[in-house]
């Protein structure tokens, strides 16, 4: 049984608004054509130009699934949203939409990653991130990103911590904010490694991976951060482009 044994050879298909034959179909539409995104089982075309499953009986369009998949395949491979939208033509807005969601969606996934793993702890501590926009001046200490890091079997899983902003008046009131200041950013340049059993370990090596991956933004949000740092988690965790992709499809997005 080849791709074409669902539906005829014959069958016409529209791209880009262009009727074209069934063999000049990208080879993705041609798979969606023919067999369920989701369950594998033969499809069947319907008069909207979508197709419907004869199992699970979901309805989708080939096109539109095509199309998302590419979307997922640019964000697993860390191109932009500008990056991604030049190269598969597609609206900036619209890959940014979808970056965005895919972003949300992987706080659940990590979440259960974690709870089934979690009594593999490692070890864990304590990060303090700065956008490198705001690393020239001390008086941006307090708008650092506060959270904990736990390594479960070369695997990483962060939890946010209360912001710091919320103790910044109180040393102002007392006086002593040039010391702080001082202090912290002391404490931030050699990352308070000290509840780790070698400064070569899991855990750095994701700070490593989540400076050089932030580094591409002119800052981030306070409540934008946990999605950026959960996609650096994700991909930490799966660096392989094909590994995310699989995830993405498969446990993520088309469940």
């Amino acid at each position: 049984m080849n791709d074409y044994s669902v539906i005829s050879k014959l069958y016409i298909v529209k791209i880009k608004g262009e009727l074209v034959s069934h063999k000049e179909c990208p080879i993705k539409t041609i798979y969606y054509i023919n067999h369920c995104f989701y369950c594998k089982a033969p499809v069947y075309l319907l008069n909207d130009g979508r197709v419907k499953c004869s199992k699970c009986k979901k309805r989708y369009s080939p096109k539109k699934i095509s199309t998302e998949i590419s979307i997922i395949e640019a964000f697993c491979s860390d191109l932009s949203a500008l990056e991604a939208s030049q190269k598969l033509n597609i609206s900036y807005s619209t890959i940014r939409n979808k970056y965005d969601k895919f972003r949300i969606s992987l706080l659940p996934f990590l979440e259960e990653e974690y709870e089934k793993n979690r009594d593999n702890i490692i070890a864990y501590d304590e990060f303090l991130y700065l956008d490198h926009n705001k690393r020239d001046n001390l008086k941006h200490i307090f708008d650092a990103h506060n959270f904990l890091t736990f390594d479960y079997g070369n695997r990483v899983y962060t939890i946010m911590m209360p912001s710091l902003t919320k103790f910044k008046n109180a040393f102002l009131e007392d006086g002593i904010d040039e010391i702080y200041y001082n202090e912290y950013y002391e404490f931030l340049n050699i990352h308070r490694i000290s509840r780790l059993k070698s400064k070569e370990n899991t855990i750095v090596k994701f700070w490593n991976l989540l400076d050089t991956h932030l580094k591409r933004y002119k800052g981030i949000p306070k409540d934008k951060f946990i999605y950026y740092l959960k996609e650096a988690e994700f991909k930490f965790n799966y660096p392989e482009v094909k590994e995310r992709v699989g995830v993405m499809r498969n446990k993520i997005c088309f469940k």
